[in-house]
């Protein structure tokens, strides 16, 4: 257990309303954009470099065949993942749609609601699911907690990580920094096959013996006497400082773990495919690189895919396997990009949208420019409880305090109209393969949205991050931190 964790729950506010809010409506929110005519992103800038407050592609990415057994990846001994699950063709995941198409409509002919279900989160940070919809939320104070449309619980305190701080709920106090920085309990992960195993993954950060603080990814077993003990570690020494941690983790449609690591400070090694600051890795969940990962060269780490990030905080994967991630970037400049294996994406080298022709970089589908959204937890949303988000990238908002719903239409697709839309990107120093549409709503409803989520049955989750020091206007309120769903009117 956490050695500072005794400690930390005699000190943490009473979580007086933590329970399920049946249907409790928050307040609906009409779908609002503001309107542009330029493809020029968001980002309200602070000023701060701090970002996570200052505020596919080609089918081979993530869909050519091969496969993993991952024999080992069991480790209780008695559980082992089947060899056909990771690395599986593309073709086998249950959301492939080579034929799919993006909506022609936008986002704000519909308004959307909110039901409260969970109040008095500790900076909650992400969300997955178990296939019979448990679901699993992080928060950065060093918890993973279980809500089963009852009850709340605590299932681990991973060991060693470390306890991120927060402020009290309805505090006017905006220290920016929280004692952890923006470090903790961040990413999370179901295993592929679960509850056979009944692992999780978990992202988090913690100081060695040195003094030195890294990010980590391990397992845990949920139904073990000690769960909050690694079963294993997966990757380990990904760099960490106050800022750019990275920390999003997920399974990818071949069930390949996807990890996005911050350059942790540490921006020029962005550049250098040999080190985990600013990447995006992909491996099998005992942490072997993917057998068809990109040779990026001598001295390369092969658990890279891509490289020149800087701080990536969501990945989604359109329905053709496409990966695309979201990323923080300098005083705005805040990115949406199409992943392609072995591609370098620029940082700290080029970050102007004008500057990426002819520089040799992939460029994004969207930047926004001076303009900051702090873009954070993403969802490529495919369910049907809130039409107006189908086949659309959701993505919450920091420093903007808001939902930015993006449409990537193919190359050659009829686009949504832009009228009302923040930015509909055609400009040549874009990449080509999709047109970005971005749709800006709910301002201030919620506050600083930290991550997006699909359950199986197609229900859409919204958790905040109103405690960390850094929401404006009314946030934190008294229910701060909240876990949402979303409706449709």
């Amino acid at each position: 257990m956490n050695p500072d964790s005794t400690e930390r729950d005699a000190a943490a506010p009473p979580r007086s309303r933590r329970g399920f809010l049946a249907l409790t409506a928050a307040g609906v929110a009409g779908l609002a954009g503001c309107s542009t005519e330029t493809a020029t992103p968001t980002d309200g800038g602070s000023g701060r470099d701090g970002d996570d407050g200052g505020d596919g592609s080609d089918s081979g990415a993530d869909g050519s065949d091969g496969s993993d057994g991952d024999a080992g990846d069991g480790s209780t001994g008695d559980t082992a993942t089947p060899e056909p699950v990771v690395g599986r063709p593309i073709e086998e995941w249950s959301g492939y749609d080579p034929e799919w198409e993006a909506p022609r409509s936008s986002p704000l002919e519909a308004s959307l609601g909110t039901e409260v279900l969970v109040e008095n989160l500790e900076i909650p940070w992400d969300i997955a699911f178990t296939p019979d919809s448990d679901m699993f939320v992080t928060e950065r104070v060093g918890r993973v907690l279980r809500f089963d449309g009852e009850d709340v619980r605590t299932v681990a305190e991973p060991a060693g990580a470390i306890d991120a701080g927060s402020i009290e709920p309805g505090s006017d106090k905006r220290p920016w920094w929280v004692k952890g920085g923006e470090g903790g309990t961040l990413g999370i992960a179901v295993h592929p096959t679960f509850p056979n195993p009944s692992h999780i993954f978990v992202y988090y950060t913690y100081t060695n013996d040195e003094g030195t603080k890294y990010n980590k990814v391990a397992a845990f077993d949920v139904e073990s006497e000690a769960p909050g003990e690694p079963v294993r570690t997966v990757v380990d020494e990904i760099p960490a400082n106050n800022y750019h941690n990275g920390g999003r983790i997920t399974f990818g449609p071949r069930n390949y773990l996807w990890i996005t690591c911050g350059d942790g400070g540490q921006p020029e090694d962005a550049q250098d495919p040999g080190t985990l600051a600013g990447k995006i890795l992909r491996v099998t969940p005992s942490g072997d690189p993917a057998p068809d990962n990109p040779d990026l060269g001598d001295g390369a780490d092969p658990r890279v895919f891509t490289y020149g990030h800087r701080n990536p905080q969501g990945i989604v994967w359109l329905p053709d396997g496409t990966p695309v991630n979201s990323e923080h970037g300098p005083t705005g400049r805040d990115e949406f990009n199409r992943l392609v294996a072995g591609d370098n994406y620029s940082w700290p080298e080029v970050f102007k949208p004008d500057n990426y022709p002819g520089s040799g970089f992939h460029p994004p589908l969207f930047n926004t420019r001076a303009t900051s959204f702090a873009p954070t937890g993403s969802l490529f949303y495919t369910g049907d409880k809130v039409p107006a988000l189908r086949n659309r990238m959701v993505t919450g908002g920091l420093i903007s305090q808001q939902l930015v719903v993006t449409t990537l239409t193919p190359e050659g697709g009829e686009l949504p109209p832009a009228e009302n839309a923040y930015a509909q990107v055609t400009g040549d120093w874009a990449d080509q393969a999709y047109t970005a549409t971005v749709h800006t709503t709910m301002k201030n409803e919620l506050g600083r949205i930290r991550h997006v989520e699909q359950s199986p049955d197609g229900d859409v989750y919204v958790i905040t991050s109103n405690r960390d020091g850094r929401a404006k206007g009314e946030f934190p309120r008294e229910r701060d931190d909240v876990l949402v769903r979303l409706t449709q009117e």
